[in-house]
């Protein structure tokens, strides 16, 4: 039996360029998450299987109750790779997963491209059987916490085994907004490719992490066929925000052309080849992945919103509003923007002080976690001999990314207003307000609007 293949990609959360990141002019801020989704693939052995059988792949989500999909793999010429799911009903669940179809789908049909269908066939002859979980976090955990009369608190989410059994369909489950979707994708195309030889073993080392400039050719691959399948199965060229996320981890990311995809985005097989559309070496793909990263002893928390927004129509009716008021969108949004890359500059600023003095850098986060920021804004209270000069300039840029949060916040509330869109409505001002109150909280938002649309 073979070795299996298991590859992870991260969650993302878009902390600043909600709406902009869909406009090549404009840049996102983005936070890759602890919490990823995993791909495990395994080659069936050959006694599992008999020479006369359909090569078959079968893919598991354990999480969720009929949710085991079985595929039949036929080449119906030298070139052609046909992926078909096969409902029947005992093994195999009868709604079908079009991310998973399409992934399998494309990831096939590019490693014919590249490999040959005959080494394909070799190497599928015996078929594949993959399992894909994600963490808890993707989900809204209260009907567990709940069953297990624990409170909704971050110490009882710890008491969950790991990738809980959600109890529903895949359909029904409700999601957090951590681009759950892109993430699953990005795992099971780079599995994929890995474990069909597509790509070297070693595309996704550590020393291949760092952006994209940094990146291994087999890490772009992976990075440009997702976006594709991600599409793909949305129907629409998102700006990409999220899969970029997953491959590349946080950064400040400037989305591609939507045009690069145009030629593929049909669900039928498309009739030309794959490879010199998503190969790394096309310009086309002219998306900027910048450096990012919080600053040290620094968390990220998010709320579990049980359900989101009906973001398409909200992302709508911006970009209507955008179109009927250029000049007012463009002033508006360019003021967004330069604050989006002040906040990404004071965070990454911080980062180089805890480096460049680490004790100065620990003194003041542990002075400014036991006080409200209304109290650390007010009065550092700081002396100013040479020592805590450092402290001081510490806590200042921790005041900057206080009040570039709150700035940011305030005029993306006057975008809803104007496009009447709900961005941040008063009950999350109010939820925010309280929780930015709370000692050693820097700032808050609301991120997104979300995934799928953008």
């Amino acid at each position: 039996m073979s070795s299996p293949t298991v590859i992870s990609a991260s969650g993302k959360v878009l902390i600043a360029g909600g709406y902009l990141v869909l406009d090549k002019a404009y840049s996102g801020v983005v936070v890759s998450t602890s919490s990823r989704f995993y791909t495990t693939i395994q080659s069936i052995t050959s006694s599992a299987s008999s020479a006369q059988s359909p090569i078959q792949i079968r893919v598991r989500s354990p999480q969720f109750e009929d949710a085991s999909w079985l595929y039949f793999v036929d080449f119906d010429s030298p070139q052609t790779v046909r992926v078909e799911h096969i409902a029947d009903n005992a093994t195999s669940a009868t709604t079908k997963n079009k991310f998973v179809h399409l992934a399998l789908q494309r990831t096939l049909a590019l490693a014919a491209e590249l490999k040959s269908v005959g080494t394909l066939q070799n190497t599928l002859s015996s078929g594949l059987d993959i399992t894909i979980v994600g963490d808890n976090d993707f989900y809204s955990q209260r009907i567990q916490l709940i069953a297990r009369n624990l409170p909704p608190t971050l110490e009882s989410l710890s008491k969950l085994p790991p990738f809980a059994s959600t109890g529903v369909r895949l359909p029904d489950v409700h999601k957090t907004g951590l681009g759950s979707s892109a993430a699953l994708i990005t795992s099971l195309v780079s599995a994929l490719l890995l474990h069909l030889g597509v790509i070297p073993s070693d595309s996704f080392s550590a020393d291949a992490e760092g952006g994209r400039n940094t990146a291994s050719e087999g890490r772009k691959l992976a990075h440009n066929l997702a976006q594709y399948v991600h599409c793909l199965a949305q129907g629409k060229v998102g700006s990409g925000f999220d899969v970029s996320a997953a491959v590349f981890g946080s950064q400040l990311y400037t989305r591609f052309d939507p045009a690069v995809l145009a030629p593929l985005m049909n669900d039928e097989a498309p009739d030309q080849l794959l490879h010199p559309v998503l190969s790394p070496t096309n310009s086309a793909w002219d998306h900027r992945v910048e450096p990012f990263k919080l600053p040290p002893q620094t968390r990220l928390m998010l709320a579990d919103v049980d359900a989101g927004s009906d973001t398409p129509s909200l992302v709508g009716k911006v970009l209507k509003w955008r179109q009927v008021n250029a000049d007012e969108a463009k002033a508006l949004w360019d003021k967004i923007d330069g604050l989006n890359r002040a906040l990404s500059k004071t965070l990454l600023e911080l980062s180089e002080k805890a480096a460049r003095n680490p004790e100065a850098y620990r003194k003041a986060v542990k002075y400014i976690s036991t006080i409200q920021s209304v109290q650390w804004l007010a009065n550092p209270n700081i002396a100013d001999n040479e020592h805590h000069i450092a402290l001081k300039q510490v806590i200042e840029s921790f005041i900057d990314a206080h009040n570039l949060c709150q700035d940011i916040r305030e005029n993306m509330r006057t975008m809803g207003e104007r496009a009447d869109v709900p961005i941040e409505p008063p009950e999350q001002t109010a939820l925010l307000d309280s929780c930015i109150a709370v000692a050693g909280v820097i700032g808050g938002g609301v991120p997104g609007g979300a995934s799928e649309s953008l």
